[in-house]
Parts: structure tokens; C-alpha cells; sequence
């Protein structure tokens, strides 16, 4: 539309037309003219003068068609498609005239329509992201308020129950072992608050990491010996495999060290009796591939895909514990993208992650 003028001028349809029904009216009085000069008889000079009329008409109708009909079957065809919302194809007439102007102003149009359209798109999957985002952050609101009612419900009946006893017991022994157990469901309801806080820092991006560079399997060794080879009669045989050498990894240690810390003592709590932990580090393929086997029950097929989930308790998992380890596992491991999971053995369960290994 840029540098088309919207006032009439001499490449108007208007002027057009005047132009040339000017010229036609001249080249009808000429031909006539001419053709009853010839030195022929009047039959003749009216045929010749018939004949160059039907020519005439003819270039007429042809220079009508281009000039006029074409344009506007182009025009009304990209109208059409305009008005289903198809801009996918321009207006291509190009004239020095009103349609050409027309023809441009359509494009505009078009290009200006779909921009627009595509915003509108744009914003509304904004809109139903967001929307579903609140709808997902309600749920899962009104399910932590859930899970924390039933986590709490727990310890403070305990703790009623203990105190109540504690007014009416006079012998200093029981009194003492109520105190313990008072405080030892306080220290319950604080780690479980702990954890969630944790939990929901890290989900919410509150708590970031940081990132450095150490050796992995000195770490991992001290990590198990403090949990693991210090226990006093620990009813288990501890079995490692573990690189003679050292292996870096660019993580957030005291992240990492959180992770190892979950599923070494979910492993001791699953762990049988008498029955096999085993730690092993293997490399592959340029990276460090953790696994944790313990031996005892199995976790149901139904079960392996909640068992990262807050909150989650598995029909084979004990009692005890806040729900929220392997949650905090599977949130720093998703925060590095690395792959992690739990499979099934005949005869136990190994939880597993795989880390990039840095040279």
C-alpha cells in the first residue's frame, strides 16, 4: 500500500475508462470516415467499417478482462479466502490503480489479521497453561494439606495421649519414659516439616545448586561408612564394588550427599534381616552409573511408578519415616536431568542414577 495514492489520477480506473471511451469514440468516427472514402461501393465500406467494429469490440472485451474482470476475480478470491481465516496465500494483483491499491490493502490486512491471530493463539495457551497450572497447584495443595493432616494426626495423638499420662504418673521412671516419647514425636513433626520445606524450596526453585567438581567415589565411601560401616550390629552384610580409581563428577555435593543419604537408609530400613546391601559404582560410556541393591521384599509392580511421589508408602515399606526421601531424590536428580529409577530382583529391590563423569 506504501506510495499508492488513494486520489484519482492518470492510472486510475476512472481516467481508464475515460481515456478509453474517448479513444473509442475517435477510432469509431475515423474508421467510418475512412471507410466511406475508400473507392468502393457502400456495401463494402460498411463491411470493412463492421468488420473493424468487431475487432474493436473484441480488443475492448480483451483489455476489459485484464484490466478489470482478472483484478477483481483476483481480489474477491483472496477476500474469500480472508473471510476462512486462510492467509496463508497474497493478493497478487499488481496495478497502478485502485484495485492495486485495494490488492495492498488486503495484504496489509491479511498480514496485519494474522499476526493478530496468532497472538490471540499464543495468549490463550498462555491462558489454559496457566489455568492448569492453578488447577494443578490447588490439587496439589489441597492434597499436601491432606497428607500433612494425616502425617500430623499421628504424633500429636501420641502426644496428648503421653502428656494426659504424664500428669497422673508419680513414679519418676514413667515419667521420664513419657518425656521421651513426647520429645521423640516432636523430633518427628520437625523433621517431617524440615523435609517438606526442603522438598518445596527445591520445587520451586527457591533452593538452587551449586555446582563443583570432587571425586565421586571417595565421596560415596565416606558418605556409606558414616551411615553404614559405623552402625553398631548392624543385622546386614555390606557388599561394594567400586572403581580403584578416581572418578570426577561436576555436581552439588551437599545435594548429592542428600540423595546418597535417602537411599542408603531407605535401603537399611528395607534391608532383611541377615540379608545383602550392596553398593556399586561402574563406568560407561563416559558416565558414572550408581546402584543400591538391598535384599528383602520386593516393591509391587502397581507401586514402582509412585514410589518417588511425597507422601508415598508403599504396601512393603515400614511405617516409620516422613515420606518425603525419595521425593527430595527424585526432585535433585530432575533438577541435573539425570536419569534415575528402581527396578525389581528376584529377591530385592535396587534403586539406581546415572551422572556425567567430568575428565
Amino acid at each position: 500500500m506504501k506510495g499508492r495514492s488513494i486520489y484519482p489520477g492518470i492510472h486510475s480506473i476512472q481516467k481508464k475508462i475515460l481515456i478509453a471511451s474517448k479513444a473509442i469514440g475517435a477510432l469509431l468516427i475515423l474508421s467510418y470516415i475512412f471507410s466511406a472514402k475508400l473507392p468502393v461501393s457502400s456495401d463494402v465500406s460498411l463491411s470493412i467499417w463492421a468488420l473493424f467494429v468487431a475487432g474493436l469490440i473484441l480488443a475492448v472485451d480483451f483489455l476489459m478482462n485484464r484490466f478489470i474482470s482478472v483484478p477483481i476475480a483476483g481480489l474477491v478470491e483472496t477476500a474469500g479466502k480472508m473471510a476462512d481465516l486462510d492467509f496463508s496465500s497474497p493478493c497478487g494483483v499488481d496495478a497502478h490503480d485502485e484495485f492495486g491499491t485495494l490488492a495492498a490493502s488486503l495484504n496489509v490486512m491479511a498480514e496485519n489479521l494474522q499476526k493478530t491471530l496468532k497472538e490471540l493463539e499464543e495468549a490463550n495457551g498462555q491462558l489454559e497453561a496457566d489455568v492448569e497450572q492453578k488447577r494443578l497447584l490447588l490439587a496439589e495443595r489441597k492434597q499436601l494439606v491432606d497428607h500433612l493432616s494425616h502425617e500430623m494426626k499421628t504424633p500429636l495423638g501420641i502426644i496428648r495421649a503421653y502428656a494426659e499420662g504424664l500428669q497422673d504418673e508419680e513414679d519418676e521412671a514413667g515419667k521420664q519414659r513419657y518425656a521421651e516419647i513426647i520429645i521423640g514425636e516432636t523430633q518427628r513433626m520437625n523433621n517431617l516439616i524440615t523435609a517438606l520445606l526442603d522438598l518445596s524450596a527445591l520445587e520451586t526453585g527457591a533452593a538452587g545448586l551449586a555446582f563443583s567438581r570432587f571425586d565421586f567415589v571417595e565421596f560415596l565411601e565416606t558418605v556409606a561408612g558414616r551411615l553404614l560401616i559405623d552402625m553398631p550390629a548392624a543385622d546386614f552384610e555390606l557388599k561394594y564394588e567400586l572403581p580403584g580409581h578416581k572418578v570426577f563428577v561436576c555436581t552439588d555435593k551437599l545435594r548429592m550427599e542428600q540423595v546418597l543419604d535417602n537411599l542408603i537408609i531407605n535401603a537399611r530400613k528395607n534391608v532383611r534381616p541377615g540379608g545383602v546391601m550392596k553398593l556399586c559404582l561402574r563406568e560407561e560410556n563416559d558416565l558414572l552409573h550408581f546402584s543400591l541393591y538391598d535384599q528383602g521384599r520386593t516393591i509391587p509392580e502397581e507401586e514402582l511408578g509412585k514410589i518417588f511421589e511425597k507422601f508415598y508408602r508403599g504396601s512393603t515399606s515400614p511405617c516409620s519415616g516422613s515420606g518425603l526421601g525419595l521425593a527430595i531424590v527424585a526432585q535433585v536428580l530432575s533438577m541435573q536431568q539425570l536419569s534415575y529409577g528402581v527396578r525389581n530382583h528376584s529377591d530385592g529391590v535396587e534403586f539406581y542414577f546415572s551422572i556425567p563423569i567430568v575428565r
